[in-house]
């Protein structure tokens, strides 16, 4: 047993010293501080790499105006961040291990054991007068390194092995899968689908884009924007045919499904076309880059948007709102003008009531979110306003920038007749009739009592004496002595809950309106009658304060009225304070007669 073990470390002894000589002899570390392997190589500066991988065929690229471009086996746009990665790799190469050519001469075969006999790859990188030639052999056998030699150069080099992963096996590895390359300075576009052809383009000082052909119409931007910006995320599934005769008809491409062109000024900067959808993988379609003979594939969904007709690129919007709105003319049935006095101010010309600014920022909203709901028409004849009650509009809305200046029209809005859901309408200026939801149109506040202050009156529990009740005939008096002090005055007869009294008497003197109706009512049309509440508040100073109750809408709130400077303004009652009135501030009805 004790001449095996002998022999067991005798010569595990001797293998270590084998190691030993061997990692000094021709695997000597690099000094720290060594210079890099690719010395003098700047990314920016090389112009043409070609590779030979092992057995493949060669794949070369070269710079040109700012750009990688493929140059064999076949001409196309190259990986410009792969490329670029590379280089910047090799910049920064240093040797893990090094030996000289000396040290290489000692073995019986060197470039068959280093693999450089037949290389991974083969490398060539030209910077202007500057040339690298190398081969790239095996990797070393624990794999985290590779053997490299620089032709030319003495000796060879071990680097870590982390920067071949940027190196292709074939032309596809370093083609540009974008499908387009889509530029910031894009200010036009030509789409085909088929036999239809549109035209659009981007004005240059606000940079919304209208419809130049086959009609002049405003263009719906937010579908152009999010269409530019999937495409910028198109790319290439798989490339397909790279035959420069290849029978494009039997893609559908010749003639394509969908063509579009990208320009600037007078420049064509790109396009693509689209085919049938892809055999064999659905949700893609055969598509072909101009200039490029190359067949792919790519995915439908991103091209969606480019897809449809010369209505489904138009603005959905009723105008276009170009300019803060300081005047606004409604013509109709109820003729006012809103005026813009100061800074989130706002008069009806005529009227010395106090408007809402936040009513009117709301209608102006509101007229500004006005969506068409199809296109009726795009070229109207006299008559055929008269058809869609047009040619003398029922309502007509004029905004301006500036008060009292027909030069400062921003949109003259006309609305004529309606069907079941629908309101015809038209743009002054414009040639065609469009149909608007019947619904949102109503929803428009088209009376000028609609922007009163809804605001009613303002006091404070403290400032009240007393509180008179009517109802049906009968009258109750509630008096305040103090803070949760109520009590019945002389006559009066009830129960109350003087705390309860107290909150619905302090929020009814900060009553704002649900909305206003306005002052053009009949009694009738508000359900008024003696037998309805009306509350009159009574101050210390002594001011009164009245409100008459019309019909309930629900249990929640009702119709109601007050005289505001000697007028009397109906309005819906807020539902946060028509509870409580209901339980602390009304009469409750008399108990039936009990049978003698």
């Amino acid at each position: 047993m004790k001449s095996h073990s002998t022999i067991f470390w005798f010569l595990l002894a001797m293998a270590l010293a084998a190691s030993i000589w061997a990692l000094n002899t021709f695997f000597r570390p690099s000094a720290a501080g060594e210079p890099p392997v690719f010395a003098g190589l700047r990314a920016g500066q090389v112009t043409e790499i070609q590779i030979v991988p092992g057995g493949a065929r060669e794949i070369s690229v070269i710079r040109t105006n700012q750009a990688w471009l493929l140059q064999k086996p076949l001409v196309y746009p190259a990986q410009a961040a792969t490329i670029d990665g590379l280089l910047a790799r090799l910049e920064k190469v240093t040797p893990a291990l090094s030996f000289s050519a000396a040290e290489m001469s000692r073995h019986k075969d060197a470039d068959a054991e280093f693999g450089f006999d037949h290389p991974q790859f083969t490398l060539d990188i030209t910077a202007g007068d500057r040339a690298w030639h190398v081969l790239v052999g095996k990797q070393t056998a624990p794999g985290d390194g590779v053997y490299l030699r620089i032709v030319g150069a003495t000796g060879a080099v071990v680097t870590d092995p982390a920067w071949l992963q940027f190196l292709p096996l074939d032309a596809n590895g370093w083609r540009d899968t974008t499908l387009v390359d889509v530029p910031d300075t894009l200010d036009w576009l030509i789409i085909t689908n088929g036999t239809q052809a549109l035209e659009l383009r981007r004005d240059l000082t606000n940079r919304l884009w209208r419809i130049i052909r086959p009609l002049q119409a405003r263009a719906n931007n937010l579908r152009i924007l999010m269409a530019v910006q999937q495409l910028r995320s198109a790319h290439v599934s798989h490339f397909i045919n790279d035959d420069p005769k290849a029978d494009l008809s039997s893609y559908g491409l010749d003639p394509a499904a969908l063509d579009v062109w990208l320009g600037a000024g007078t420049n064509l900067l790109t396009a693509f076309h689209t085919g049938k959808e892809a055999a064999g993988a659905p949700g893609e379609t055969y598509a072909r880059r101009e200039g490029w003979h190359a067949v792919l594939t790519t995915l439908k969904e991103p091209l969606a948007p480019w897809r449809g007709t010369v209505n489904d690129f138009r603005d959905t919007n009723f105008f276009e709102l170009t300019a803060p709105v300081a005047e606004i003319e409604v013509q109709g049935e109820n003729k006012f003008t809103l005026q813009q006095t100061g800074s989130n101010v706002w008069t009806v010309a005529g009227e010395k009531f106090p408007v809402d600014a936040d009513e009117v920022n709301g209608f102006i909203r509101s007229l500004a979110s006005l969506g068409i709901a199809h296109f009726v028409q795009d070229v109207v004849t006299a008559s055929g306003l008269q058809n869609f009650g047009l040619s003398t509009p029922t309502r007509q809305i004029t905004l301006s920038s500036a008060v009292n200046d027909t030069n400062s029209v921003i949109a003259r809005l006309q609305f004529g007749g309606s069907t079941t859901n629908e309101i015809y309408a038209k743009c002054a200026g414009e040639e065609f009739v469009y149909a608007l939801s019947l619904d949102a149109f109503n929803r428009l506040p088209m009376k000028s009592d609609y922007f009163r202050d809804p605001r009613v009156w303002s006091f404070s529990e403290n400032d009240v004496a007393q509180v008179t009740l009517r109802q049906g005939g009968r009258m109750l008096q509630l008096v305040r002595g103090g803070t949760n002090d109520w009590s019945l005055a002389a006559g009066s007869q009830g129960i109350i809950n003087p705390p309860a009294v107290e909150e619905t008497v302090h929020r009814l003197g900060q009553l704002t309106v649900a909305g206003w109706l306005g002052r053009n009512y009949t009694p009738a049309q508000l359900g008024l009658n003696t037998n309805n509440l009306s509350i009159s508040v009574q101050l210390k100073s002594g001011r009164e304060c009245a409100v008459d109750f019309g019909a309930d809408i629900h249990s929640q709130t009702a119709l109601a009225t007050v005289t505001l400077d000697g007028q009397p303004w109906a309005f819906v009652f807020p539902p946060t304070i028509y509870p409580l009135i209901r339980d602390y501030l009304s009469i409750p009805p008399p108990a039936p007669a009990t049978a003698p």
